[in-house]
């Protein structure tokens, strides 16, 4: 009997030892991604006090296109980054979920760089 190894188990598992090393502060937050098939999710989160301080992805009312391409994780990284920027939020620690940094996920990470976020 073949056994189908659980994908979803192993980010999980890969995340949670990123996140033994990577925590934002009130000076350098933490810049999360989440990625699913259709579309893709960023936060900026303080983890000393627990709260999210900035969020975007491709399920915003203001956003156009398809959410599942790396055109639409670019734009939700730059969009990540001039919240982040109008906020005051200039430095970031980049947490990439477990996720291989490729694809859509690095496309966000470029696209918040291009955006001012400094990580």
């Amino acid at each position: 009997m073949v056994k189908k190894v659980d994908t979803n188990k192993a980010r999980i598992r890969r995340h949670k030892r990123v996140r033994g090393k990577v925590s934002g502060t009130a000076e350098c937050p933490r810049l999360n991604v989440f990625r699913s098939s259709a579309n893709i999710y960023a936060q900026i989160i303080d983890d000393t006090k627990g709260v999210t301080l900035a969020s975007a992805s491709t399920l915003d009312k203001d956003f156009e296109g398809n959410g599942g391409n790396k055109e639409a994780a670019r734009k939700v990284g730059e969009k990540i980054a001039k919240i982040a920027l109008e906020k005051g939020i200039e430095e970031v620690v980049f947490d990439r979920g477990g996720y291989i940094y490729h694809g859509r996920v690095q496309e966000l990470a470029e696209g918040a760089r291009e955006g001012g976020l400094k990580f």
